[in-house]
């Protein structure tokens, strides 16, 4: 079963929010890193540049696919992990720490779960494929 810590938010496109004050720490969830399998490439937005949540702002590549990954809130990137231009497969080691995608500044949160509903939500999902 997929880790899900339970200091942070989630989305239904397997992303994770950390928020602290008006700003958010943004990744990409164990069950994503899981799905995709080795990560060998990051495309990540410019820092400065703002987003309605929902939007696509970069995209993750592994051997198998490529995957668009989508601001979950709305708000404006005010740094982006550098690390993962060299080193793409800290997604795969530690998506929850070192392996973290963007910060931003929180402009508007929008629709997040709870750890026990987004897992609930893995749940579901995972029934649908068996």
């Amino acid at each position: 079963m997929a880790i899900v810590p339970g200091d942070r938010k989630y989305t239904q496109e397997h992303q994770w929010i950390q928020l602290a004050n008006d700003e958010a720490t943004i990744g990409m969830t164990d069950f994503a890193q899981t799905v995709l399998g080795h990560i060998v490439h990051v495309e990540l937005p410019s820092t400065g540049t703002s987003f309605k949540a929902g939007v696509p702002i970069g995209s993750i590549e592994s051997h198998s696919k490529v995957i668009e990954f989508y601001m979950p809130v709305a708000g404006t990137v005010t740094s982006i992990n550098e690390e993962l231009w060299e080193r793409p497969v800290k997604l795969n080691v530690d998506c929850y720490g070192t392996g973290w995608l963007i910060k931003a500044r929180v402009s508007h949160l929008g629709n997040l779960l709870s750890a026990p509903a987004y897992k609930e939500y893995l749940n579901d999902e995972l029934l649908k494929w068996m």
